[in-house]
Protein backbone atom coordinates (compact mmCIF):
# COMPACT_ATOMS: atom_id res chain seq x y z
CA UNK A 1 0.00 0.00 0.00
CA UNK A 2 1.72 3.40 -0.93
CA UNK A 3 1.39 5.85 1.52
CA UNK A 4 1.12 9.52 0.60
CA UNK A 5 1.05 13.07 2.13
CA UNK A 6 -2.13 14.06 -0.42
CA UNK A 7 -3.53 12.09 -2.70
CA UNK A 8 -5.66 14.39 -4.99
CA UNK A 9 -8.61 12.86 -6.58
CA UNK A 10 -10.49 14.51 -10.73
CA UNK A 11 -10.43 14.14 -14.05
CA UNK A 12 -7.44 15.64 -15.79
CA UNK A 13 -8.30 18.24 -18.18
CA UNK A 14 -7.58 19.44 -21.83
CA UNK A 15 -8.39 22.63 -22.26
CA UNK A 16 -9.03 25.66 -24.85
CA UNK A 17 -7.55 28.76 -23.79
CA UNK A 18 -8.87 32.20 -25.79
CA UNK A 19 -7.33 34.77 -25.57
CA UNK A 20 -8.45 38.03 -28.06
CA UNK A 21 -9.53 35.31 -30.12
CA UNK A 22 -6.20 33.30 -30.25
CA UNK A 23 -6.89 29.63 -29.00
CA UNK A 24 -4.05 27.33 -27.92
CA UNK A 25 -4.93 24.29 -26.17
CA UNK A 26 -3.58 23.36 -23.03
CA UNK A 27 -3.61 20.75 -20.11
CA UNK A 28 -5.69 21.85 -17.30
CA UNK A 29 -7.29 20.66 -14.28
CA UNK A 30 -6.84 20.81 -10.06
CA UNK A 31 -5.23 17.63 -10.74
CA UNK A 32 -2.77 19.49 -12.68
CA UNK A 33 -2.05 22.67 -11.44
CA UNK A 34 -2.31 21.37 -8.08
CA UNK A 35 -0.42 18.42 -7.81
CA UNK A 36 2.53 20.10 -9.17
CA UNK A 37 2.57 23.06 -6.32
CA UNK A 38 2.14 19.90 -3.40
CA UNK A 39 5.57 18.50 -4.90
CA UNK A 40 7.23 21.86 -5.89
CA UNK A 41 6.64 22.07 -2.02
CA UNK A 42 8.34 18.72 -0.74
CA UNK A 43 5.32 16.54 -0.17
CA UNK A 44 4.60 13.03 -1.62
CA UNK A 45 1.36 13.18 -3.66
CA UNK A 46 -0.49 11.21 -5.90
CA UNK A 47 -2.91 11.62 -8.41
CA UNK A 48 -6.33 9.43 -9.40
CA UNK A 49 -7.84 10.49 -12.67
CA UNK A 50 -9.99 9.81 -16.05
CA UNK A 51 -9.15 11.07 -19.17
CA UNK A 52 -9.21 9.26 -22.77
CA UNK A 53 -6.27 7.14 -23.53
CA UNK A 54 -5.13 9.34 -26.93
CA UNK A 55 -4.63 11.96 -23.79
CA UNK A 56 -2.47 9.63 -21.68
CA UNK A 57 0.69 11.54 -22.80
CA UNK A 58 -0.39 14.39 -21.51
CA UNK A 59 0.33 13.23 -17.84
CA UNK A 60 4.17 12.38 -18.51
CA UNK A 61 4.45 16.10 -17.13
CA UNK A 62 3.48 15.21 -13.79
CA UNK A 63 5.65 11.96 -13.48
CA UNK A 64 8.03 14.16 -14.61
CA UNK A 65 7.78 15.81 -11.51
CA UNK A 66 7.91 12.93 -9.52
CA UNK A 67 3.86 12.47 -9.09
CA UNK A 68 2.65 9.15 -8.59
CA UNK A 69 -0.26 8.96 -11.47
CA UNK A 70 -3.20 6.35 -11.41
CA UNK A 71 -5.37 7.09 -14.81
CA UNK A 72 -8.55 4.98 -15.60
CA UNK A 73 -8.88 5.05 -19.45
CA UNK A 74 -12.65 7.45 -20.14
CA UNK A 75 -14.68 7.81 -22.82
CA UNK A 76 -14.03 11.31 -23.14
CA UNK A 77 -11.09 13.94 -21.46
CA UNK A 78 -12.79 16.65 -19.69
CA UNK A 79 -12.19 19.83 -20.89
CA UNK A 80 -12.92 23.55 -20.56
CA UNK A 81 -12.87 26.37 -23.40
CA UNK A 82 -12.12 29.52 -21.40
CA UNK A 83 -12.51 32.75 -22.90
CA UNK A 84 -10.32 35.80 -22.20
CA UNK A 85 -10.02 39.97 -23.14
CA UNK A 86 -6.47 40.35 -22.71
CA UNK A 87 -7.42 43.72 -21.54
CA UNK A 88 -9.19 41.97 -18.49
CA UNK A 89 -7.84 38.63 -18.02
CA UNK A 90 -10.50 38.81 -14.80
CA UNK A 91 -13.17 37.94 -16.51
CA UNK A 92 -13.49 34.84 -18.41
CA UNK A 93 -16.56 32.80 -19.99
CA UNK A 94 -16.17 29.36 -19.46
CA UNK A 95 -17.72 26.54 -21.67
CA UNK A 96 -17.50 22.46 -21.31
CA UNK A 97 -15.52 20.74 -24.20
CA UNK A 98 -15.50 17.49 -22.66
CA UNK A 99 -16.12 15.09 -19.97
CA UNK A 100 -13.95 12.03 -17.98
CA UNK A 101 -16.85 10.55 -16.50
CA UNK A 102 -17.45 9.78 -13.28
CA UNK A 103 -15.55 8.16 -10.12
CA UNK A 104 -16.40 5.03 -8.15
CA UNK A 105 -14.91 3.14 -5.49
CA UNK A 106 -13.55 0.74 -8.38
CA UNK A 107 -11.22 3.75 -9.88
CA UNK A 108 -9.27 3.62 -6.70
CA UNK A 109 -6.04 2.17 -6.02
CA UNK A 110 -5.26 1.00 -2.52
CA UNK A 111 -3.27 4.25 -1.73
CA UNK A 112 -3.38 5.89 1.62
CA UNK A 113 -3.48 9.70 2.42
CA UNK A 114 -3.11 11.99 5.08
CA UNK A 115 -5.22 14.37 3.24
CA UNK A 116 -7.54 13.82 -0.14
CA UNK A 117 -8.13 16.45 -1.56
CA UNK A 118 -11.30 16.36 -4.06
CA UNK A 119 -10.95 18.63 -7.36
CA UNK A 120 -13.29 17.97 -10.16
CA UNK A 121 -13.64 20.54 -12.81
CA UNK A 122 -17.66 20.47 -12.68
CA UNK A 123 -20.63 18.28 -11.34
CA UNK A 124 -20.97 14.81 -12.57
CA UNK A 125 -17.65 12.84 -11.68
CA UNK A 126 -18.15 12.90 -7.70
CA UNK A 127 -21.46 11.90 -5.74
CA UNK A 128 -22.44 11.96 -2.29
CA UNK A 129 -21.48 8.66 -1.73
CA UNK A 130 -17.97 9.07 -2.99
CA UNK A 131 -17.63 11.76 -0.51
CA UNK A 132 -18.88 10.00 2.23
CA UNK A 133 -16.62 7.02 1.41
CA UNK A 134 -13.35 9.13 1.22
CA UNK A 135 -14.39 11.48 4.29
CA UNK A 136 -13.85 7.55 6.02
CA UNK A 137 -10.41 7.14 4.87
CA UNK A 138 -8.93 10.71 5.10
CA UNK A 139 -9.75 14.48 5.77
CA UNK A 140 -11.72 15.45 2.71
CA UNK A 141 -9.87 19.29 0.94
CA UNK A 142 -12.89 20.10 -1.68
CA UNK A 143 -13.72 22.52 -4.14
CA UNK A 144 -17.13 22.91 -4.13
CA UNK A 145 -17.31 24.13 -7.95
CA UNK A 146 -17.64 19.94 -8.64
CA UNK A 147 -20.77 20.22 -7.47
CA UNK A 148 -22.51 23.54 -7.94
CA UNK A 149 -20.84 24.20 -11.73
CA UNK A 150 -23.26 22.32 -13.88
CA UNK A 151 -22.88 22.02 -17.41
CA UNK A 152 -26.05 22.70 -19.25
CA UNK A 153 -25.81 22.49 -23.39
CA UNK A 154 -23.10 24.71 -23.77
CA UNK A 155 -22.41 26.43 -21.27
CA UNK A 156 -21.48 26.23 -17.64
CA UNK A 157 -23.99 27.64 -14.69
CA UNK A 158 -24.13 27.62 -11.26
CA UNK A 159 -27.01 25.51 -9.54
CA UNK A 160 -27.42 24.78 -6.27
CA UNK A 161 -26.26 20.98 -4.61
CA UNK A 162 -29.73 19.75 -3.36
CA UNK A 163 -27.42 17.38 -1.34
CA UNK A 164 -25.12 20.47 0.02
CA UNK A 165 -26.08 20.21 3.77
CA UNK A 166 -25.61 16.80 3.98
CA UNK A 167 -22.11 16.87 2.49
CA UNK A 168 -20.30 19.35 3.60
CA UNK A 169 -20.56 17.24 6.93
CA UNK A 170 -18.24 15.18 5.36
CA UNK A 171 -15.33 17.82 4.06
CA UNK A 172 -12.53 19.49 6.31
CA UNK A 173 -10.74 22.09 3.94
CA UNK A 174 -13.70 23.33 2.10
CA UNK A 175 -12.33 25.96 -1.35
CA UNK A 176 -14.89 28.46 -2.75
CA UNK A 177 -14.25 31.56 -4.87
CA UNK A 178 -16.03 34.62 -4.30
CA UNK A 179 -19.02 34.15 -7.00
CA UNK A 180 -19.59 30.57 -5.36
CA UNK A 181 -19.57 31.98 -2.31
CA UNK A 182 -22.12 34.52 -2.62
CA UNK A 183 -24.24 31.81 -4.82
CA UNK A 184 -24.79 29.13 -2.65
CA UNK A 185 -24.82 31.40 0.88
CA UNK A 186 -26.61 34.60 -0.60
CA UNK A 187 -24.36 36.82 1.04
CA UNK A 188 -21.98 38.94 -0.63
CA UNK A 189 -20.19 39.55 2.81
CA UNK A 190 -17.17 37.31 2.51
CA UNK A 191 -16.63 36.59 6.23
CA UNK A 192 -20.77 36.48 6.65
CA UNK A 193 -20.42 33.45 4.00
CA UNK A 194 -17.11 31.88 5.32
CA UNK A 195 -19.13 31.47 8.59
CA UNK A 196 -22.45 30.10 7.13
CA UNK A 197 -20.44 27.69 5.50
CA UNK A 198 -18.21 26.51 7.92
CA UNK A 199 -21.77 25.80 10.24
CA UNK A 200 -22.35 23.26 8.15
CA UNK A 201 -19.03 21.04 9.01
CA UNK A 202 -15.79 22.00 7.81
CA UNK A 203 -13.02 23.17 9.96
CA UNK A 204 -11.42 25.53 7.44
CA UNK A 205 -12.66 27.31 4.38
CA UNK A 206 -10.30 28.93 1.57
CA UNK A 207 -12.28 31.38 -0.25
CA UNK A 208 -10.59 33.15 -2.86
CA UNK A 209 -11.17 36.27 -5.51
CA UNK A 210 -9.36 38.50 -7.35
CA UNK A 211 -7.86 40.43 -5.10
CA UNK A 212 -6.37 37.49 -2.40
CA UNK A 213 -7.06 34.82 -0.32
CA UNK A 214 -8.72 34.55 2.75
CA UNK A 215 -8.95 31.60 5.24
CA UNK A 216 -11.61 31.17 7.80
CA UNK A 217 -10.11 29.10 10.53
CA UNK A 218 -10.39 28.51 14.41
CA UNK A 219 -12.86 30.97 14.52
CA UNK A 220 -9.95 33.56 13.01
CA UNK A 221 -9.86 34.95 9.84
CA UNK A 222 -6.52 35.42 7.86
CA UNK A 223 -5.68 36.99 4.28
CA UNK A 224 -2.80 37.66 2.02
CA UNK A 225 -3.16 39.27 -1.77
CA UNK A 226 -2.22 38.00 -4.98
CA UNK A 227 0.05 40.92 -6.30
CA UNK A 228 0.89 39.20 -10.08
CA UNK A 229 2.90 41.31 -12.22
CA UNK A 230 0.71 40.04 -14.61
CA UNK A 231 -2.11 38.06 -15.66
CA UNK A 232 -0.23 35.75 -18.51
CA UNK A 233 -0.97 32.22 -16.11
CA UNK A 234 -4.57 33.11 -14.77
CA UNK A 235 -6.03 29.88 -15.51
CA UNK A 236 -5.37 27.64 -12.49
CA UNK A 237 -5.35 30.51 -9.84
CA UNK A 238 -7.98 28.88 -7.37
CA UNK A 239 -6.37 25.11 -8.03
CA UNK A 240 -2.75 26.60 -7.16
CA UNK A 241 -3.64 28.71 -3.97
CA UNK A 242 -6.03 25.84 -2.25
CA UNK A 243 -3.26 23.21 -3.11
CA UNK A 244 -0.62 25.49 -1.84
CA UNK A 245 -2.74 26.53 1.33
CA UNK A 246 -3.52 22.57 2.10
CA UNK A 247 0.41 21.85 1.57
CA UNK A 248 1.66 24.04 3.91
CA UNK A 249 -0.84 23.33 6.56
CA UNK A 250 0.38 20.28 6.78
CA UNK A 251 3.17 21.43 8.86
CA UNK A 252 2.26 25.36 9.48
CA UNK A 253 -0.75 27.04 11.29
CA UNK A 254 -3.14 28.53 8.82
CA UNK A 255 -1.88 32.02 9.17
CA UNK A 256 1.32 30.93 7.21
CA UNK A 257 -0.15 28.36 4.81
CA UNK A 258 -2.47 31.93 3.82
CA UNK A 259 0.48 33.94 3.28
CA UNK A 260 2.28 31.10 1.27
CA UNK A 261 -1.01 30.50 -0.47
CA UNK A 262 -1.11 34.44 -1.64
CA UNK A 263 2.30 34.31 -2.60
CA UNK A 264 2.99 31.04 -4.38
CA UNK A 265 -0.34 31.99 -6.36
CA UNK A 266 1.16 35.68 -7.20
CA UNK A 267 3.84 34.12 -8.90
CA UNK A 268 2.20 31.40 -10.50
CA UNK A 269 -0.64 33.86 -12.44
CA UNK A 270 2.58 35.51 -13.90
CA UNK A 271 3.27 32.33 -16.20
CA UNK A 272 1.11 29.96 -18.10
CA UNK A 273 0.63 26.12 -16.56
CA UNK A 274 2.03 25.18 -12.64
CA UNK A 275 3.85 26.63 -10.45
CA UNK A 276 7.27 25.93 -11.01
CA UNK A 277 9.38 27.31 -7.93
CA UNK A 278 10.30 25.85 -5.24
CA UNK A 279 10.21 26.44 -0.88
CA UNK A 280 13.74 28.34 -0.71
CA UNK A 281 12.54 30.84 -3.64
CA UNK A 282 9.72 31.33 -1.12
CA UNK A 283 11.27 31.36 2.19
CA UNK A 284 13.95 33.83 0.63
CA UNK A 285 11.15 36.47 -1.03
CA UNK A 286 9.20 36.06 2.85
CA UNK A 287 12.39 36.96 4.56
CA UNK A 288 13.10 40.16 2.24
CA UNK A 289 9.64 41.21 3.37
CA UNK A 290 9.84 41.66 6.73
Amino acid sequence: MKQFDIVMIGNFAKDKLIVDGVEEIASGSGVYYGSVVVKRLGLKVGVITRLHPDDFHRLDELRAEGIDVHATPAQGTSGIANYYQSNDMERRITKPIGFGGRYSLADLPDWQAKVIMLTPLYAGEVDLAFLKALAKRAPVAMDIQGFIRVPRTDDLVFELWPQMAEGLKHVTYLKVDRAEAEFVTGMDDLEAAARQLASYGPKEIVLTQSSGITAFADGRFYTAPFTPRSLAGRTGRGDTCFSSYIAMRQSSDAATACRWAGLITSLKQEIPGPWRGTRSEIEKILAESH
